[in-house]
């Protein structure tokens, strides 16, 4: 479908803008504020928030705890995208979607504050550090008696499959499901069918992740672009013996090929896999409030994916 509607009136806000345009030119800020702003505004579900530090290899992990008001049944381990190198736990994809998730789940979620790489911190230490916040989730007293899921968004998604694998390898406990949105797990990035690349040529740079970036990305995450570790880069690796797993995928999104071929792989290896089509979504769209309609519906697909 064409690109949503809401999204359309709004996408010529970010012509020939850069993201550092926002620190320094009032214009260009107003003009992200009015993008970014939703049909409604978001009110916080009924659960409550704790912020607390849970131990790690590399010092202490800054972890956000969302309880439902009912006894949670499940829990959930959350990971936030931004290329490795961004995002915290105030972000959308981490506040909102946890808060939303732990409402419409009954689950007990956890968003994890892992280290970024920046000032030369690489692979594997923010997979060390949802490993470590992985094992405190599963060890301490609040966690309910109900399956453990593991998830995360773009970058996050990648660092939830490479702790899946990791888990799987150490013969440590598992989760029960992977909840993925927009999962960035391949180097190379396979392509677009001509189709979807045709259409996101009409985006916005800010919109697009282009050869150079990706391998930005993954030269500042792992240090290099050559003998990648296969857990690095998750979608090298061996599947084999994975949880069920629910991926997301945003229509337009140069990153969707990445997801389409990570669920092409699990259905190979043996792992039931699932996907839901955010139609008319670019990627990143869980950075929005469930009042866009296919915000809503991809938490609900969550929902099902862990819930059943």
């Amino acid at each position: 479908m064409p690109l949503d509607p809401f999204l359309a009136e709004k996408v010529h806000l970010l012509d020939g803008l850069r993201w550092e345009d926002a620190q320094t030119d009032p214009e260009a800020m107003a003009r992200f504020v009015e993008y970014f702003r939703d049909p409604g505004e978001w009110t916080t579900p009924d659960v409550t928030v704790e912020d607390r530090s849970v131990p790690g290899p590399h010092g202490e992990i800054p972890v956000r705890i969302y309880t439902p008001r009912d006894e949670p049944r499940r829990a959930l381990l959350w990971l936030h995208g931004g290329g490795f190198m961004g995002g915290d736990l105030d972000m959308p994809e981490a506040h909102v979607v946890s808060a939303e998730l732990a409402d419409r789940a009954g689950a007990l979620v956890v968003s994890v504050d892992y280290r970024l790489a920046v000032d030369g911190t690489h692979y594997p230490v923010p997979v060390d550090d949802a490993h470590a916040a992985w094992l405190w989730l599963r060890e301490t007293d609040l966690r309910p008696s109900g399956p453990v899921g593991l998830g995360g968004a773009s970058a996050g998604a990648a660092l939830a499959l490479s702790t899946a694998i990791r888990l799987r390898d150490q013969d440590e406990p598992r989760p029960d499901a992977l909840l993925l949105a927009y999962p960035f797990v391949h180097f190379p990035t396979p392509a677009l069918d001509d189709e979807t690349a045709a259409a996101m040529r009409e985006l916005p740079s800010l919109l697009r992740f282009t050869t150079g970036s990706i391998e930005h990305m993954v030269r500042n995450y792992v240090g290099r672009l050559t003998e990648l570790p296969p857990a690095a880069m998750p979608g090298a690796a061996n599947l084999d013996g994975l949880p069920a797993t629910g991926i997301v995928l945003a229509e337009y999104d140069d990153l969707r090929p990445s997801g389409n071929l990570l669920a092409r792989q699990l259905e190979e290896s043996g792992v039931p896999v699932r996907t839901y089509l955010s139609a008319g979504m670019t990627h990143g769209h869980l950075n929005r409030s469930p009042s866009l309609k296919e915000v809503d519906r991809s938490l609900d697909f969550f929902v099902t994916a862990f819930v059943g």
